[in-house]
């Protein structure tokens, strides 16, 4: 029979033994959740990092996108602005050039459609009309009496004009007006004409 004191000793050893497995057993549980943790935070860390390089990825494009918009909205801007300079200068020289028309050798004819359009216009029995002198002249050689005996009215000239070639209309005492000059002709076609002009300077068809 063992004596008390190798009964104690047995049982120390067996509890000794005992934490030593529990200690042992701590520790490989601790170390599987360190390494779960671990692989857990690397797999958090790398989604993260992906997400970050996609959304790095898209501004990026989305920064390019806006600077080749905005390049080309420049250049387009810029295109724009030369094309209405080089327009507006070929209006100004054709209406530099616009005296030069009361020159020419049908300029009777041409200063009898300019009154008879814009009496025509204004749909009245009697008014004034006020030209440059070549067209004053081409009217009284009798291009305006034959316009009043079509349009059954009473036509006169009134004076001359401050500036232009061609005809302006007055009728009801000056509240009704048609400005029919060249220069006001080719202003209200500009608008009109700028493309085909343009595309004849460009060299391409009208």
């Amino acid at each position: 029979m063992k004596s008390e004191a190798e009964n104690i000793e047995m049982l120390e050893r067996a509890i000794l033994t005992e934490a030593r497995e529990d200690a042992e057993q701590l520790q490989v549980e601790a170390k599987e959740k360190a390494e779960t943790v671990y692989k857990r935070a690397q797999a958090q860390a790398a989604e993260e990092r992906k997400t970050i390089l996609e959304r790095a990825q898209q501004d990026a494009e989305r920064l390019r996108s806006q600077a080749m918009a905005t390049a080309q909205l420049k250049a387009r801007s810029s295109q724009l602005e030369h094309r209405e300079k080089l327009l507006d200068g070929v209006f100004e020289e054709a209406k530099k050039q616009l005296g030069d028309v009361v020159k020419r050798a049908d300029y009777e004819k041409i200063a009898a459609l300019l009154a008879r359009e814009a009496l025509s216009q204004l749909r009245v029995d009697k008014a004034e009309i006020r030209a440059d002198a070549a067209t004053q002249a081409a009217l009284k050689k009798g291009a305006l009496d034959e316009i009043a005996k079509d349009l059954k009215g009473e036509f006169t000239i009134a004076g001359g004009l401050t500036e232009g070639s061609g005809v302006v209309v007055e009728a009801a005492n000056g509240k009704l007006h048609y400005d029919n000059t060249l220069e006001t002709r080719l202003h209200r076609l500009q608008g009109a004409l700028r493309s085909s002009v343009y595309k004849v300077l460009m060299g391409e068809s009208a």
